[in-house]
């Protein structure tokens, strides 16, 4: 009850709230794609669980902090690099996202995509578990980005839930703009390759600035808006 009265606490709660959303992007935009391959009746309840999975994962993290840590701890040396578990879990991350944003668009390019036949990685909870794993991978540096801004696991934990109730309203939204228009889509993969690029990168330790890549997606998506425009003025 005193960190209701507290205008810190707010000012944390809504800043840590916002964080979440905006790293909450590409994670959004990695679900719609999944959901996309499931019949259209099982796509509401994969959003919901997929996103309340990423909940949960999320205040997991949070409350094992001191696991956390230790992935910073090196595990082995390569050319003498040392090679943390947080290396290999962004490496990892960043690999699986490069290849199925390759292979997606490569279907598209195929003409495959439209007819795509259920296989085994195209099912419901095979779906949302890929959800939920590569939700850790995002989470790594914003829990630690949390647990920096926070004092208080009240605060961390009530802007997790926040972020992803706003995310779980987006989210529909962005799914069928998405479906709706198949150069987004392409876009939207491109997006998760660099993405996943960046994640490659951190793993090696080389410095990528979210900046750099935030500001790619929204220019990226300004001239794709500009283009949307363009193409329903054309007779």
């Amino acid at each position: 009850m005193e960190l209701l009265s507290d205008p810190q606490a707010w000012v944390t709660f809504l800043t840590l709230a916002a964080l979440e959303i905006v790293l909450g992007i590409d994670n959004i935009i990695f679900l719609s794609l999944l959901v996309d391959r499931l019949p259209q009746p099982q796509r509401a309840s994969a959003r919901f669980l997929g996103l309340g999975f990423a909940m949960l994962t999320r205040i997991a993290l949070l409350f094992s902090i001191s696991w956390l840590a230790s992935l910073r701890d090196p595990l082995f040396t390569v050319l003498t690099h040392p090679v943390t578990g947080r290396d290999l879990i962004l490496f990892a991350g960043g690999a699986f996202l490069v290849v199925k944003s390759v292979l997606e668009i490569h279907e598209m390019l195929s003409g495959k995509a439209g007819g795509r036949k259920p296989g085994l990685m195209n099912r419901f909870w095979l779906i949302i578990l890929q959800i939920s794993i590569i939700d850790i991978v995002f989470s790594l540096d914003s829990v630690f980005t949390a647990v920096g801004l926070a004092s208080h696991i009240e605060i961390m934990v009530a802007a997790i839930v926040a972020s992803v109730l706003v995310m779980m309203v987006v989210s529909s939204a962005v799914s069928a703009f998405i479906d709706r228009h198949p150069t987004i889509k392409v876009l939207a993969l491109a997006f998760l390759v660099l993405v996943g690029g960046a994640l490659i990168g951190e793993s090696f330790e080389w410095d990528v600035p979210k900046g750099y890549l935030y500001f790619a997606m929204a220019f990226s998506a300004v001239v794709e808006w500009i283009n949307l425009r363009l193409r329903r003025r054309q007779p």
